[in-house]
């Protein structure tokens, strides 16, 4: 897998080319590269193929005791030799997703500190903000995809503090091997903000700066000190926001998504990939999405996320924006909220619902779970609750009585957070529930049918919405543009009226060809809602088409 057609020159030589993950090759080098570079006596003399080196990997991948060692043994392969490592991460990429990101990535975080290797990305601290803009400033390539987090809340984890760069490091991984994004102009960025984690605050090993985490003016400054030096050093550069808690996520979507092309991923990309298989569901139960009628349990900024995609689609689809209202239900822990209850946030108001209309149903004001769902007739139920087993077996069976194929996801990660498990989703509804889950499950066989379980993952959406805006060069990431990816996964989904077992979400084996799909998808969006230069459906494939990088070897010389 090297590319001799174009001579790549460089400056570096001897332990510096094999010290930079992108440059080394390993055993892979030749001997005319060898002596050029001033490798001779370095490495083993036997030149090998790149087919050579992934049988070692494989083997070394297998022997590892536990998924938290293969974890780390790609994590270190990354870090020596990136090539490699994105070559046998897109080989087996359905293997080795939940091992680089869910469920093995929230242990990774949790135990970063123990299990730190080398450094990646850049860590900027509230303790040394005065040298974030020489840190970006320092970067010596151009930067197309930063990935940031502050740590706070990870997954269904919460703060992890300085752990939670696994995080940016793992979506990129997903980025390149998923979206084809060039890994050497992608940024993992920890904002490192303190942390409230009495365990890490304790640990003698733990990296990050040991202090409660800054808040308000303090905390809104550290946060638009970075935002000023991404606009100064790296202005295209898409930024995605990524596992902030719910009272800086939607916030600082709000503030800077005009300022530079930037998402939240937890907010817009869980709600782009929840609307996908919702259309699909929709499809496979015979009826519209405008025909559904949705319960969001969870109303921080993720299931809002997911209410306002929903109800923009609805819209779209020409249901009045009031009747569409009606139609999607926001529950948290103190039931359906509706416009009577204290302290609503202001993301989640638009949802409430009129008390008037559910006043009958409520008791001292509150109208929990089942009730809701009874009292709003749903056809559809998404958890994103963060609380495990939520989803009891009297709750579906009560859904399942009303609707003859209940669309249910339990979203929330990692695994033992999901509000229900698929198999038994299945059992109780008569393999009547059409099932996508956040985390990864195995196929459910009841009754002599195989039902596939999708695994709603973002990566489904992520990774082609950052290829289709770096390919454009779109000046922001726009409501339509997560409204058409939604649409491109939602359009491959392999499930029809006719099989609805066949599952709600296209096989992540074909991710490479859908995140191509998607990026044209937000590419032709991007030029429509006047982001990027005008150009035609031919350019902007040939746009997409040469953004996208391939792992090969490239033939190196002294430069």
């Amino acid at each position: 897998m090297q590319d001799s057609s174009d001579a790549v020159a460089i400056r570096e030589r001897g332990r510096a080319v094999l010290s930079d993950a992108a440059l080394n090759k390993g055993t892979a080098f030749t001997h005319e590269e060898r002596q050029a570079l001033g490798l001779d006596g370095l490495l083993p003399g036997r030149v090998e193929t790149v087919e050579i080196q992934l049988e070692r990997a494989r083997e070394e991948f297998d022997a590892q005791p536990d998924d938290l060692a293969k974890h780390v043994f790609l994590r270190s392969l990354q870090d020596t030799n990136e090539i490699l490592f994105f070559t046998f991460l897109q080989q087996n990429l359905v293997e080795l997703l939940p091992i680089v990101y869910t469920p093995v990535v929230g242990t990774a975080c949790q135990r970063f500190s123990h299990i730190y290797r080398r450094p990646h990305g850049i860590f900027l601290s509230y303790h040394d903000r005065a040298h974030i803009d020489r840190c970006l400033a320092g970067m010596d390539r151009q930067v197309d995809v930063i990935v940031v987090t502050d740590g706070e809340r990870i997954l269904g984890l919460g703060d992890q503090g300085l752990g939670g760069m696994g995080i940016p490091i793992g979506k990129l991984s997903l980025y390149t091997a998923f979206g084809g994004v060039d890994p050497t102009r992608t940024l993992p960025v920890l904002l490192d903000a303190g942390t409230n984690n009495p365990d890490l605050l304790n640990d003698p090993l733990y990296m990050g700066w040991r202090h409660e985490r800054v808040t308000s003016s303090d905390y809104d400054e550290f946060v638009a000190t970075f935002v000023d030096a991404v606009k100064r050093h790296h202005p295209t550069a898409l930024l995605q926001w990524e596992d902030f808690a719910q009272h800086h996520a939607t916030t600082l979507l709000t503030r800077y998504r005009d300022e530079l092309p930037s998402f939240n991923d937890d907010i817009q990309g869980t709600a782009a990939v929840a609307l996908a298989a919702l259309l699909a569901g929709a499809r496979a139960a015979g009826s519209r999405l405008e025909q559904q009628r949705v319960c969001i349990v969870g109303a921080g900024s993720a299931g809002s996320g997911i209410a306002s995609q929903i109800v923009a689609a609805m819209i779209a689809g020409g249901m009045p924006e009031s009747e569409a209202l009606t139609r999607v239900h926001l529950v948290d822990r103190r039931g359906l909220l509706h416009d009577r209850l204290d302290d609503l946030r202001p993301y989640q108001q638009r949802f409430a619902q009129p008390f008037d209309s559910v006043a009958a149903w409520a008791a001292d004001g509150q109208v929990p779970l089942p009730t809701a769902l009874e009292a709003m007739g749903s056809t559809a139920l998404i958890g994103v609750s963060g609380v495990g087993g939520l989803f009891t077996e009297q709750l579906i069976r009560q859904m399942a009585a009303n609707v003859e194929h209940p669309i249910i996801f339990p979203l929330s990660n990692p695994t033992s957070h999901a509000e229900a498990r698929p198999e038994d989703l299945i059992r109780w509804t008569d393999g009547r529930a059409l099932v996508a889950t956040g985390s990864p499950f195995p196929d459910v066989s009841f009754n002599g049918r195989q039902h596939a379980i999708a695994q709603a993952n973002n990566v489904y959406v992520f990774p082609g919405l950052g290829l289709g805006a770096i390919a454009v060069g779109a000046r922001r990431v726009s409501d339509a543009m997560m409204m058409a990816a939604a649409h491109a996964v939602g359009r491959l989904s392999p499930c029809s009226s006719d099989d609805p077992c066949l599952g709600l979400l296209p096989p992540l084996q074909d991710a490479r060809h859908l995140s191509r799909e998607i990026a044209i998808a937000v590419a032709k969006q991007a030029v429509a809602d006047g982001s990027t230069e005008p150009m035609d459906d031919d350019q902007i494939e040939a746009q997409v088409d040469a953004a996208i990088w391939e792992p090969r070897y490239p033939h190196l010389v002294a430069g």
